[in-house]
């Protein structure tokens, strides 16, 4: 058992874990000033720094996939100084810290986005649902506009340029957000991807983005330092499960891997609604991939330790228990109670409901 222990250090392609737990990505909208981190964020992810890797929040590429309020961007200058800050907190704790590349595509408002920005997104389909929007509220999520062939290899770039900005920043590696229904899972799903050129239509061609973008990131920065989250199943934003969802994951996954992705970080919703994703499914994914697997989805301790035993995966990721417990690594470690996630400060500006959960005494 303790070769698998959830506390156990191991390594992430080059880089040392001190556990192998994983603070799995979660919008928290604290970048209130033009999308830009700031010293709350650091004390955030600084006080969260026991996990083996942390995953941030999702974090824009480019102007256009800002969709939701308030959430960073690491498209320019500002934004990676107000990165550094965040990455300095948690390294001088000894923690590790990966950016999530979030361009949200059709998912989003005008209202949310900088100026000169648009919701662009691989079909003009409209997500399902409102958006909150800081000025108006909660509004329809407007039609997007179909990307052009340029426009699309120009959100290449930007991911591209955005990699190299974490690194800028102090990152130690950023993961693709292949997952929730943001713009790299709108160009593989059937629903959202109504193109007949070189970027739709078949299942090899739905997944050409994705890989394009895995591809070219990883020569920019390294694979060893890139991985990507993916969500088959998942039904955030309008996305539902379709015929081939199972040929679509399991075509993309090795193809991802040859591109030298350091991790795959496959998250089940089910917990919170959405139909579980197959445990053959995953083991099929899990067998296709050489490295790092991270499993992600309602796990608590017992669940964890369990995934790592089976060998159904080498990390475990939490989500809202880490929210509400900074010290989470102890706390499971110790078998103490956990506090309660206040969700009406998911989203909401200031400490309250951010940094001021309290720790185990």
């Amino acid at each position: 058992m303790a070769e698998t222990s959830l506390f156990a250090p191991t390594t992430l392609g080059p880089l040392p874990l001190r556990n192998r737990i994983v603070m799995a990505p979660m919008t928290r909208s604290r970048a209130i000033d033009g999308n830009t981190p700031n010293d709350l964020m650091a004390q955030y992810y600084g006080q969260r720094a026991g996990a083996g890797l942390i995953v941030t929040e999702g974090t824009s590429p480019s102007p256009n996939g800002t969709g939701y309020p308030r959430i960073p961007g690491i498209w320019s200058q500002a934004q990676v100084a107000g990165w550094r800050t965040v990455t300095g907190a948690v390294h001088e704790r000894g923690g590790r810290i990966f950016v999530q590349l979030m361009h949200t595509g059709r998912v989003g408002h005008p209202l949310n986005l900088p100026a000169g920005a648009e919701l662009l997104a691989p079909s003009a389909i409209a997500a399902e649902g409102e958006m909150y929007t800081d000025a108006r509220g909660l509004q329809p999520h407007p039609v997007p506009r179909a990307m052009t062939d340029a426009e699309v290899r120009a959100a290449i770039d930007e991911y591209v340029r955005a990699s190299r900005n974490a690194i800028a920043a102090g990152f130690d590696g950023v993961e693709l957000h292949g997952a929730n229904g943001y713009l790299i899972e709108q160009f593989l799903s059937p629903q959202t991807n109504r193109r007949g050129d070189d970027w739709g239509g078949s299942v090899e061609k739905r997944q050409r983005f994705a890989l394009e973008v895995a591809t070219a990131v990883a020569l920019a920065i390294g694979g060893e330092r890139v991985g990507i989250r993916l969500s088959p199943y998942g039904v955030n934003a309008g996305m539902k499960p379709y015929p081939e969802i199972e040929e679509t994951y399991t075509v993309l996954v090795p193809k991802l891997a040859s591109t030298g992705l350091v991790y795959v970080h496959v998250v089940d919703h089910s917990a919170m609604g959405a139909p579980t994703v197959p445990e053959e499914l995953k083991l099929a994914l899990r067998r296709a991939w050489p490295r790092t697997f991270i499993l992600s989805g309602g796990f608590d301790r017992a669940t964890a330790e369990a995934a790592l035993k089976e060998g159904r995966g080498d990390l475990i990721a939490f989500g809202r228990p880490f929210l509400a417990n900074p010290d989470l690594v102890t706390r499971l470690e110790r078998r103490l109670s956990l506090n309660a996630p206040d969700a009406a400060t998911f989203y909401t500006p200031g400490a309250k409901g951010y940094t001021d959960y309290p720790t185990a005494s």
